[in-house]
C-alpha cells in the first residue's frame, strides 16, 4: 500500500523555514546598518545613544503594527498620520473646555479615535471602494477639522496647555514617562511598542483572527466562500490602527503638553515604509509584526545615526528612499529562494 503523504504535516528543514521568515530581509538591512553606524559614528554604539534611537523608532512601531496588519490584510490607510494628531486634540480640547479629568479626554478620545477606524472600515467594506480612495478622503477630512476645530475652539493652530489640570501627572506616567535602567533613561514608549509587537505576533500566529487575516489578505473572494467573516475582520484592523493612533497621540499630547493642528501629515507615509521593509506586501497576505518593528528600528537607526555621525540631515529621506527599494528587492529575493526550496 501507498503511503499517503499530507504536505501539511511534512517537517520543513530550518533553513526553509528561516528563508521562509517575511522580517528575514529587513534582519539582514538592519544588521547591515547597524554595523555601518557603528563603524560611521564613535558615539552610536554607547547606551544612552541607543535608548535614543529605540524612542525614535518606538514613535513609529507604534504605528507600523497595526498598519502592518492592515497591509497583511491587504488594505492600508492613509489617514493614519492625522489620525495620531485627532487623537491628542479631542483628548486635549474635551478636557480643557469640559474643565474635566483629563482622563475623561483620554476615554473620549479612545472612543472618537475607533469611531474613525471603524467608519474607514465600514465604508471600505459596505462601497467597495479601494481603501486609498476611501483613507485618502479620511485623511483630507481629518486635516480640515484638524485645523478647523482648533481654530474655532483654542483661536490659534495649537491647543491650550492642559500641564495644570487633573489627571495629567498619571495620564502622563502612562503615556510620556521616563523611566531609568541602569542609569540610562528609557521612554515609556518602548514598552508600548514592544507590548503591540508581541499582541500582535500572537495574534497573527496563534488565534483565529490571525488566520482570518492572512486569508482577507491572500485572496478575499476564496476567504468569504470558506467562511471568513471578512467585514468583520477588515473593520477590526481598521479600529487596529485607530487604537495605535490613540496611543500615539496621548504619547504626543502629554509629552508636550500642547499639540499643534497640522502635524502628523506625511506620516502616514512613514508607517507604511516600515512595514514594508519589514516584509509586508503591498498586495496583502504576507508579512509579520515582528518586521513591522524592524522596519521602524531601521527607521530609527537611520533617523538618528546620521545625526550621530554629524551628517547632514538633508539626507534623511534619500536613505529613507534607499533602504525602501533595496529591502523590497531584498524580500522578492528572499521568497523566491523560499519557494525554490520547497
Amino acid at each position: 500500500m501507498t503511503a499517503i503523504t499530507d504536505e501539511r504535516i511534512l517537517h520543513s528543514s530550518p533553513l526553509r523555514r528561516l528563508l521562509g521568515r517575511p522580517e528575514l530581509g529587513s534582519v539582514v538591512g538592519a544588521a547591515a546598518v547597524f554595523l555601518f553606524f557603528a563603524l560611521a559614528a564613535d558615539s552610536f554604539l554607547k547606551t544612552a545613544s541607543l535608548s535614543t534611537v529605540l524612542y525614535a523608532s518606538s514613535t513609529i512601531g507604534i504605528m507600523a503594527v497595526p498598519v502592518a496588519l492592515l497591509m497583511i490584510g491587504g488594505e492600508f490607510d492613509l489617514s493614519a498620520g492625522v489620525m495620531v494628531t485627532s487623537s491628542a486634540l479631542v483628548s486635549s480640547m474635551f478636557s480643557y473646555q469640559m474643565t474635566a479629568n483629563v482622563w475623561v479626554g483620554v476615554a473620549v478620545s479612545l472612543l472618537v479615535t475607533l469611531a474613525v477606524g471603524a467608519f474607514n472600515g465600514f465604508m471600505i467594506t459596505r462601497t467597495k471602494l479601494p481603501s486609498f480612495i476611501v483613507t485618502l478622503g479620511t485623511f483630507l477630512m481629518l486635516t480640515g477639522m484638524n485645523l478647523g476645530f482648533t481654530k474655532l475652539i483654542s483661536g490659534t493652530v495649537s491647543t491650550k496647555t492642559i500641564a495644570d489640570m487633573e489627571g495629567f501627572p498619571t495620564a502622563r506616567d502612562v503615556f510620556a514617562s521616563t523611566l531609568t535602567l541602569g542609569g540610562v533613561d528609557f521612554k515609556i514608549t518602548i514598552l508600548w511598542w514592544f507590548a503591540l509587537v508581541a499582541l500582535a505576533s500572537w495574534i497573527l500566529l496563534r488565534t483565529r483572527a490571525g488566520n482570518w487575516i492572512f486569508a482577507v489578505g491572500g485572496n478575499e473572494d476564496a476567504a468569504r466562500a470558506v467562511g471568513v467573516p471578512v467585514t468583520r475582520t477588515k473593520i477590526g484592523l481598521y479600529m487596529g490602527v485607530a487604537f495605535g493612533a490613540w496611543i500615539a497621540g496621548q504619547h504626543l499630547l502629554f509629552s508636550y503638553d500642547v499639540v499643534q493642528s497640522g502635524e502628523g501629515v506625511g506620516n502616514e507615509l512613514i508607517y507604511i515604509i516600515a512595514a514594508v521593509i519589514g516584509g509586508c506586501l503591498i498586495t496583502g497576505g504576507y508579512g509579520s509584526a515582528v518586521g513591522s518593528a524592524v522596519g521602524a528600528f531601521l527607521f530609527g537607526m537611520t533617523s538618528k545615526g546620521i545625526v550621530f555621525a554629524e551628517w547632514n540631515p538633508d539626507w534623511f529621506k534619500f536613505f529613507l528612499g534607499a533602504m525602501l527599494l533595496l529591502a523590497t528587492l531584498l524580500n522578492v529575493w528572499v521568497r523566491k529562494r523560499a519557494e525554490a526550496t520547497k
